[in-house]
């Protein structure tokens, strides 16, 4: 009991501090740019014109609706983390008491110490499970907290309470357009958790020498590693599923000219990948100017 409310309050405060950063991010994913490209430097040195990063951003987002409207979509964000944590707890307990059982009915057996590929594949199916429970019960206030903060490209209140917006929801799309997005999400979660416990299980068994002093602290390096590269191959399926989650609900950011109405999440996928933006709002630091964009900036200065 104790460690799962250590958990939820470190996930809460975890939500609230990359709250700016997730609204930054979502914002740029439906196209929204409302400063103009300014003069900066590549890796290489070189004079590029770049979109203004996070930080400008940010400051852009303060300085009409304050410090306190980077804050946007906190409420239901908080929401889905809590209730996201506890129900994948309890999903995890539940397999944790089955094994018990079988414990017990087969004998006290020792353990393997190194995993086996058999012992991955039933821990990740678990976790698999786990996750897709949680992410299938808190998507409602996923797609509540993207609404809010897309609101800003319009300057609309369409959803502001938690309230209002599950019966604007209801009454305008019916319980289908609580789940608007869930397929990707669900999809890109997936492949990214075989992903990095497959490739977690590679490296520790064949690419580490099991004889080093630091074999644990080196197995926890490479499972952060493969996680990162498990996200960065999936992002795609992320930024499908906010995009379809916005899509043509009313929202000046779900709709024409800074996005098209899709079909499906398939047809999302297709043009993002015909445009050549599958990975837009991937970087919020370093971020070039997109295919077929046209702003105002004097490229004679890059000359």
């Amino acid at each position: 009991m104790a460690d799962a409310a250590s958990q939820v309050l470190l996930g809460s405060g975890l939500t609230i501090l990359s709250q700016p950063l997730m609204y930054v991010k979502v914002l740029i994913q439906v196209g929204y740019e409302p400063l103009p490209p300014t003069i900066g430097r590549n890796i290489f040195g070189r004079q590029v014109c770049q979109l203004p990063g996070l930080f400008c951003y940010a400051q852009h987002i303060a300085s009409i609706d304050g410090k306190r409207g980077l804050f946007t979509g906190l409420t239901p964000r908080l929401c889905s983390g809590v209730l996201g944590t506890v129900v994948h707890g309890k999903v995890l307990q539940h397999y944790q008491e089955c094994d018990k059982v079988e414990d017990l009915g087969s004998g006290n057996v020792q353990k393997e110490v190194t995993p086996s590929f058999d012992q991955v594949i039933k821990e990740t199916t678990r976790e698999m499970m786990a996750r897709s429970a949680a992410t299938l019960i808190t998507h409602p206030f996923h797609v509540i907290t993207l609404r809010s903060m897309v609101q800003f490209t319009g300057r609309e209140s369409k959803y502001c309470g938690l309230y209002d917006s599950i019966v604007t929801i209801y009454r305008e799309e019916g319980i289908l357009g609580f789940f608007a997005g869930l397929i990707p999400r669900l999809l890109g979660d997936i492949i990214s958790l075989w992903l990095c416990n497959s490739l977690a299980y590679l490296v520790n068994t064949y690419a580490l020498d099991s004889g080093v002093s630091t074999m644990s602290e080196m197995k926890s390096y490479s499972q952060a590693v493969t996680g990162f590269f498990a996200s960065m191959l999936t992002y795609p399926f992320v930024l499908v599923s906010n995009l379809m989650a916005v899509n043509n609900c009313g929202l000046a950011g779900g709709s024409p000219p800074y996005s098209p109405i899709y079909t499906s999440w398939i047809d999302c996928w297709c043009m993002l990948q015909k445009e050549g933006n599958m990975s837009r709002g991937n970087s919020l630091f370093s971020r070039k100017v997109p295919f077929g964009k046209t702003y105002c900036c004097d490229l004679r200065m890059l000359i």
